[in-house]
């Protein structure tokens, strides 16, 4: 057994790993046990490895930074990547009156947690750990974190603050659901009212794509283009398919019309009842059913090539006379133009005979298996534009001193835009879900780890015989008034819906287990629509009012 005793007490590479993965194992099974339906989730890792640290079994202190920070690089890029796409339209319609309440209680925290420093309840690192911990918002410890080594501080303040998140986070996770009951209680909410209500109002964000057929009887389109149909451009609408004289063929936009032709048009309700009035009459065959060479096939976009180009410039559509029409993009379906820029993992609905639809498969790529496969290139760009973008110092008037996005801000920020461009030439941004959830899941469990294993020396001494009491309660104020206070007003004066009320309530503490339990009281999916909307936002603002509190604070302290 020598060698399993000189593995410990080396500081090894194979010491390291056993350590962390360890750690990372044991929290995993940590977070999933739960107790009324609410358990610690990933941060059961950061409580292992303050049990590991509490018994002194922790790597060299450099190579636990290191791990620490390339952690926190792969969670926050990931995330980004995750929450770019809706972040833009979070902002918008409902989502901005929604956003508005969240935005209120990230900075009502905020300000709760600097009023505590100031007056001395707790020094900063502690208040900047407690402000992650009460709102269970563990991108803001890693942007606390690197905004404390900006200013300057002390290596102890990264335990400090570490030991504050521990002790504030259990009741950060309780502070939600508890709100959300008193809510129920003091205005005496009909939960399946509620629950009605809110899904009468969920409606698509665009009406569904319709196929119907018209015969042409308007005596002044014979001779005209399909092309030239008044208003079909504006109506959104497209014609796919062809019938004259017992044979149809796809429908191309030179070919000439006659009474008694017969179009299959895709669009939605209103684009296809403008469509009747100008043709003429509703059709009473289906064109899509009657035998022939023309087919439909759903093709998957892969390929580089035709990235970031229009639709109406890929002369292969013409060429080979393939009609698009149908786009699904993220979950959502449309007609296309032709000034549409085609994106990777978009997905098009074409309309031709055999041979023209395996030309433009060609061409498009339709691989499943590229929209699965990582490609490294444009993740390890993307990850060092966001270290660089990090690293550039910011004057920002009312600070001290020029201020750095930092390693949790930069890649965020990056990732988020990156995200929205899609791709650039060749280099797709897109991470396929699959590989961003696990390389985010093992990004937070390192840095959750490292922060756990050095601040576990001291947190049981703290706890029990120091700070942990006073902690805990300044935590748990941060936690509830601004819940309480933001969610009586939201009803009050707004009226929210209850389900949406527990999903914004759930969003803006970025917290899983409180969504959930919304879901389960409710017995509807309903919160989660409130949740999404505010959650871009709020991550975003979470990480910079975290870092803000520390450069403002510093600033005051200091010259104090």
């Amino acid at each position: 057994m020598d060698w399993l005793i000189n593995l410990f007490s080396n500081d090894s590479v194979a010491r390291t790993v056993i350590l962390l993965a360890g750690a990372g194992a044991a929290g995993a099974a940590l977070g999933k046990v739960k107790i009324g339906g609410v358990g610690l989730g990933v941060a059961g890792v950061l409580f292992v490895g303050i049990g590991l640290g509490h018994f002194k079994l922790a790597p060299d202190h450099h190579v636990l930074e290191f791990v620490r920070e390339f952690g926190l690089i792969l969670f926050v890029y990931t995330l980004g990547l995750q929450i770019g796409p809706g972040f833009f339209a979070s902002l918008r319609s409902r989502g901005l009156v929604l956003n508005g309440f969240a935005a209120a209680i990230v900075l009502g925290g905020a300000s709760i947690a600097a009023g505590l420093v100031l007056a001395g309840w707790a020094p900063l690192a502690a208040g900047s750990g407690l402000l992650a911990g009460a709102t269970t918002n563990t991108p803001s410890l890693a942007a606390a974190g690197e905004a404390l080594k900006q200013v300057g501080a002390s290596p102890d303040a990264a335990v400090i603050q570490g030991l504050a998140y521990a002790v504030a986070y259990p009741f950060g996770v309780l502070g939600i659901i508890l709100t959300m009951v008193i809510l129920r209680t003091v205005f005496r909410v009909d939960v399946a009212a509620e629950v009605r209500a809110a899904e009468a109002m969920l409606k698509p964000a665009t009406p569904p794509l319709l196929a119907r057929n018209f015969e042409v009887r308007n005596t002044n389109l014979a001779g005209r283009r399909i092309a030239d149909i008044p208003g079909l451009p504006a109506s959104g609408v497209v014609v796919s398919r062809f019938w004259r004289g017992g044979v149809v063929t796809v429908a191309r936009p030179e070919t000439p019309l006659a009474p008694g032709d017969i179009l299959h048009a895709v669009g939605a309700e209103e684009g296809l009842e403008t469509l009747r009035v100008v043709v003429g009459a509703e059709a009473a065959v289906d064109l899509k059913a009657l035998p022939g060479a023309v087919l439909s096939q759903r093709l998957l976009v892969s390929k580089g090539e035709v990235l970031g180009r229009p639709l109406g410039e890929l002369a292969v559509l013409a060429e080979r006379h393939v009609v698009v029409t149908r786009v699904v993009r993220q979950g959502l379906e449309f007609t296309p133009s032709a000034g549409l820029r085609i994106q990777f993992g978009d997905v098009l609905t074409v309309v031709g005979e055999g041979p023209g639809i395996e030309a433009v498969a060609a061409a498009l790529g339709n691989s499943p298996k590229a929209l699965t496969h990582p490609q490294p290139i444009p993740l390890f760009i993307g990850i060092a534009l966001g270290v660089l973008a990090g690293s550039i110092p910011l004057l920002v008037p009312g600070l001290p001193a020029a201020v750095k996005l930092g390693l949790a801000g930069g890649p965020l920020v990056v990732a988020i835009l990156l995200s929205r461009l899609a791709n650039t030439g060749p280099l797709v941004w897109h991470l396929p879900p699959s590989a961003n959830l696990a390389l985010r899941e093992i990004g937070i469990t390192l840095f959750l780890a490292a922060v756990g294993i050095k601040s576990g020396e001291k947190f049981v001494a703290i706890l029990l015989e120091g700070d942990g009491l006073r902690w805990l309660t300044c935590g748990a104020l941060v936690t509830a008034l601004p819940l309480l206070f933001v969610g009586l007003v939201a009803r009050a004066w707004k009226k929210l819906n209850y389900t949406e009320l527990c999903g914004l309530l759930a969003g803006s503490m970025t917290d899983p287990p409180a969504l959930a339990f919304a879901q389960q009281t409710t017995q509807s999916d309903a919160p989660a629509v409130a949740y999404a909307a505010v959650y871009p936002f709020v991550m975003l603002l979470r990480v910079f009012s975290a870092q803000i509190l520390v450069f403002l604070l510093w600033g005051k302290l200091a010259g104090g």
